[in-house]
């Protein structure tokens, strides 16, 4: 069977339509990177033998925001996510990475290097069919985490805007 790459869609406007104009909006920026990628690839199988089927995002509400963490940590929350949709290929997140926090200014440091690019996020089964490998049919998204890690091999910060303060 064929492999073929699978490109992201372009997410600049994304970025740039989510901006903030005030003066604490430009103070909170100085603290903040913005990123896009995907959390999600769908049709492939991941490290834990599951596949998620397009359609299993379809349960997401307009408008929600969801934690951004730090390698799953609850109690190290990094950020936001202020855009999670399913597309074509996956489920496509653009979100904001503080550094007011000391697991904050690490992702920031691994983001801005390009050392760290993985993305994962957490979930509850709803539906699912099958066994090695699952299909997963629909989910419950709780929060998006970068990673060093992906279970799905594609899951990938693609851009990263901004240059935070590290000190």
């Amino acid at each position: 069977m064929a492999s073929r790459s699978i490109r992201p869609e372009p997410v600049e406007g994304c970025l740039a339509a989510t901006g903030a104009s005030t003066s604490s909006a430009r103070t909170e920026r100085k603290n903040t990177l913005r990123f896009a990628g995907y959390a999600a690839i769908f049709n492939r199988i991941d490290k834990g033998g599951d596949i998620i089927r397009p359609g299993a995002f379809g349960g997401l509400v307009e408008g929600k925001s969801l934690p951004l963490l730090w390698q799953h940590d609850p109690m190290q929350r990094i950020g936001q996510v202020d855009y999670v949709r399913e597309d074509r290929r996956g489920l496509r997140v653009i979100g904001s990475l503080s550094t007011l926090t000391r697991a904050g200014r690490d992702a920031a440091v691994g983001l801005a290097s390009g050392a760290m690019k993985g993305l994962s996020f957490g979930y509850r089964v709803n539906r699912s069919s099958g066994q090695k490998p699952r299909q997963l049919l629909d989910l419950e998204v709780a929060e998006v985490s970068l990673v060093t890690f992906p279970m799905q091999q594609l899951a990938r910060v693609h851009r990263v805007e901004g240059q935070a303060d590290l000190s």
